[in-house]
């Protein structure tokens, strides 16, 4: 077992934590070292002092305590010297695992699902997000209900104790059981009238066009950019919870509806996914994804794989997907051009000066004009109805020319396929 102490002074009336870490099988200590590096970063979103660091190597993790009993020993050790509180194992522990950590530790144990379910739980704004969160906890407990209350009951609050309460938590599986099922029956209705939402703006016959991508990676400061909107952008992770949509202006005069999601992260909880269902929708509905990455940090590529994984997940792996590589105004020109080559079609910007932002909306309107069919429109503005079809076409389509004779009006635009049967069933074509 590898040991090591966080540098800096802790913060005053921050939890503080030991953080483990395992090293199993071809896993390479380099990618626990990340792993713990990341851990860290969630504990301080989690407003926790992590100040210990502990790697340790098996062949398999130990079925009933994850490192070894005599591992666990040492590790009690060094945190009954450093006097920590808390200790985040960075893999998910077994129900079993987890009651026989904590016995022997003899404080709070949580493990990296536990405290991102409580960082979500922290940023929940909306009575929707507040239900996703609530959801995706009651689920992770349920299993781990025995024995658990006589754990929970020294808890009294802090890291891992959010969301549903400590009165919840203490029900027996068949109220926690109850609860999920309303839950989960809100969150169906919550389903149905984003489904509606969705269908509006389909009416609206605006292009959808959704930014994914790792956690922190600049999606909000790209989508205040591109909207010129003032939505809360920020280092900490998982910032953005609830999908925001703005109208999106490009250069061809075409509109778009931008939406910008919650951030992804490696080994995102399967109990948040499917509670999030609703909100990722979103993303699989989307004419066109946006997948910014931050290419100013080294293991970019793992957070490209994360996010491809989470995508699928969610369905949305088909979706046409422009690759965006943010905050390149960090990187030297080397950097910039193995991009380039690495990374056929990809785009390169910096959100936060603006750099290569107008390559961007080119590019989307260039995307959304692919899929596209040329088409002859004759009108007459004499109608009402006529007068808001040009206007309408003016927002969606490509104009290619716009010849007037007297109240008779012929467009010759491109359109984009998916519009072309509301067209045909109002217009002459």
């Amino acid at each position: 077992m590898t040991e090591r102490q966080e540098q800096g002074p802790a913060q005053a009336g921050r939890e503080r934590a030991a953080l483990v870490g395992l090293i199993t099988g071809q896993a390479r200590r380099t990618h626990v070292e990340d792993a713990l590096e990341e851990l860290a970063g969630l504990a301080d979103a989690a407003d926790v002092v992590p100040v210990l660091r502990f790697m340790q190597e098996r062949d398999r993790p130990d079925p009933a305590t994850l490192i070894g009993s005599g591992k666990l020993a040492q590790l009690k050790a060094a945190c009954d010297e450093a006097e920590l509180s808390l200790v985040i194992f960075d893999h998910e522990l077994t129900p079993a695992q987890l009651r026989n950590i904590e016995k022997a530790l003899e404080r709070r144990v949580i493990d990296r699902t536990q405290l991102i379910l409580d960082i979500f739980a922290r940023r929940a704004r909306t009575r929707e997000g507040k239900l996703q969160v609530e959801l995706a906890q009651l689920r992770y407990l349920l299993p781990r209900l025995v024995g658990a209350s006589a754990a929970l009951s020294r808890l009294g609050g802090g890291i891992g104790t959010r969301g549903p309460g400590e009165t919840k938590l203490e029900t027996d599986r068949r109220r926690i059981r109850v609860r999920i099922g309303a839950l989960a029956d809100e969150l169906a209705e919550v389903r149905r009238r984003r489904g509606q939402l969705r269908d509006r703006r389909r009416r609206t016959e605006l292009p959808a066009v959704a930014l994914v991508g790792y956690t922190n990676a600049g999606k909000t400061t790209l989508f205040n950019r591109l909207t010129h909107d003032t939505a809360v952008a920020s280092d900490a992770l998982f910032v953005t919870l609830d999908p925001l949509t703005r109208e999106l202006k490009l250069p061809n005069r075409q509109h778009a509806a931008l939406s910008d999601t919650v951030g992804f992260i490696d080994r995102l909880p399967h109990t948040l996914v499917a509670a999030f269902r609703a909100t990722l929708e979103e993303v699989a509905d989307a004419d066109l994804l946006l997948h910014v990455v931050d290419a100013s940090i080294e293991d970019y590529e793992r957070h490209m794989l994360a996010v491809d994984r989470v995508l699928g997940e969610v369905d949305a792996a088909e979706v046409p997907t422009l690759l965006v590589f943010n905050k390149v105004d960090r990187l030297d020109a080397a950097a910039r051009e193995h991009l380039r080559q690495a990374y056929e079609g990809s785009l390169q910007i910096s959100a936060a000066t603006g750099d290569g932002v107008d390559d961007l909306l080119t590019e989307v309107a260039r995307a959304l004009a692919l899929d596209t069919r040329r088409v002859t429109l004759s009108f007459d503005q004499g109608r009402q109805e006529d007068r808001e079809a040009i206007e309408r076409l003016y927002r969606v389509a490509r104009v290619l020319s716009h010849d007037a004779d007297g109240d008779r009006v012929r467009i010759e635009a491109e359109v984009p396929r998916r519009l072309m049967q509301r067209l045909q069933e109002g217009l002459s074509l």
